[in-house]
């Protein structure tokens, strides 16, 4: 797919990893969607960007686990923008969720956003798209998609459960969308990391250092560009998978 004058939707896609999507979509030319939960200023400022790029940009506060409020977001676009060619579900709460535990509200905000979320936004531009016979969606994974990690149990569900969709979706829509997945290592450390974690985790590489978020943002244009490329996932995480092989063997 050219992304040139395509209109691309990135939930979370005002802050971090999404606003390196969003404006690595409209660098290459995509009418820009920013989804947005809370971050009005954020987005804004993403917003500011993008049109400085010379294409539009427009900002969307919904919850995208609120099936009504993505349903109002999409009534929203398609009068101001028009219909989705481009989907890139990034948007995921970073929230702990140890096993066993006391309440539950953690693992339905963590969950409600990854897995609901991603389905009910998919299934609504899956519909522009197939009117379009064209589109693509990517979603944001990472490597608790095929590890369990400590104290992430609504993250790992989560993420495992938007690989899973990637495969179906891909096989629902197809011929005309493509699902694929990127699987995105080390690239932005969150605020509470202390350097000396920072440094832990970048050695947890085959590279011994972090990406970058345009690292994640080449291979979401790259996967849209490439049209024979579907229900597949890209992990761009510098080896870590086999970086624990580094130095012995067993």
């Amino acid at each position: 797919m050219n992304i040139i004058g395509k209109t691309a939707l990135v939930t979370g896609g005002a802050i971090r990893v999404g606003k390196a999507i969003s404006l690595g979509l409209a660098q290459a030319g995509a009418n820009m969607v920013i989804n947005y939960s809370s971050n009005s200023q954020k987005a804004l400022e993403t917003a500011q960007e993008i049109e400085k790029l010379g294409v539009t940009a427009l900002t969307i506060q919904a919850n995208v686990a609120d099936w009504e409020q993505v349903k109002l977001m999409f009534a929203e676009i398609h009068e101001k923008i028009g219909k989705i060619d481009i989907l890139v579900n990034n948007a995921s709460p970073f929230t702990k969720t140890p096993i066993p535990t006391d309440s539950i509200e953690a693992w339905h905000q963590v969950t409600g956003v990854q897995i609901n979320g991603a389905f009910y936004v998919s299934n609504l531009a899956a519909k522009d798209m197939l009117e379009k016979k064209e589109g693509a969606i990517v979603n944001i994974i990472d490597l608790s998609a095929w590890e369990a990690w400590p104290n992430l149990t609504a993250h790992v569900v989560g993420k495992s459960a938007l690989l899973a969709l990637t495969r179906q979706f891909a096989l629902e829509l197809h011929p005309y969308v493509r699902v694929n997945a990127i699987a995105p290592g080390p690239v932005l450390p969150p605020p509470d990391y202390s350097e000396e974690k920072i440094n832990r985790t970048a050695a947890k590489t085959l590279l011994n250092r972090w990406g970058t978020a345009e690292d994640i943002s080449k291979t979401v244009n790259f996967l849209i560009e490439s049209d024979y490329i579907n229900a597949e996932f890209i992990a761009v995480d510098g080896g870590q998978r086999f970086a624990h092989r580094k130095y012995e063997e067993g």
